[in-house]
């Protein structure tokens, strides 16, 4: 994709993407962590977004940074979800906003980005209580991502 992103920094186990929002409000530390899930005897990772907590390593998903770089961020996050599951392109990413409006959020970078997204990742959207491919103008309650073959 060609949008503008963060430079990030990957932790050794190819799980933690930390970078620095840089904006009005400063130079704030971003975590998107990919935690891996078994439901059912089906293995995914969740994919967890954030301020990081840099005292504890843990993530803050509830903060508003509101340092004006949104879809910087978002282009940034679509990049670690690509590099992923480039290293590991059979497990299946989860994603969902902590919130219904960061969940909405979420859809409309997938939407502006989709043509950049599908050549290279199926994506599904749950609704109703299932998982369907991934169509504009649809409000999801969550997503699912994974590595199209070549």
């Amino acid at each position: 994709m060609d949008i503008e992103k963060y430079d990030y920094v990957i932790n050794e186990m190819l799980l933690d993407y930390e970078f620095e929002s840089d904006g009005p409000r400063g130079k704030i530390k971003k975590l998107v962590s990919f935690v891996p899930q078994n439901v059912g005897g089906t293995t995914y990772f969740n994919l967890g977004f954030g301020d990081l907590i840099v005292e504890t390593g843990k993530i803050n998903d509830l903060s508003v940074s509101d340092n004006k770089d949104t879809q910087k961020i978002l282009a940034t996050i679509a990049a670690t979800v690509l590099e992923f599951t480039n290293h590991f392109p059979d497990m299946m990413v989860y994603a969902r906003g902590s919130t219904p409006a960061r969940t909405r959020l979420y859809q409309m970078g997938i939407t502006a980005n989709l043509t950049e997204i599908e050549p290279l990742l199926k994506v599904f959207g749950f609704i109703n209580g299932k998982w369907q491919p991934f169509e504009k103008n649809v409000n999801y309650e969550a997503f699912l991502a994974l590595r199209k073959k070549l």
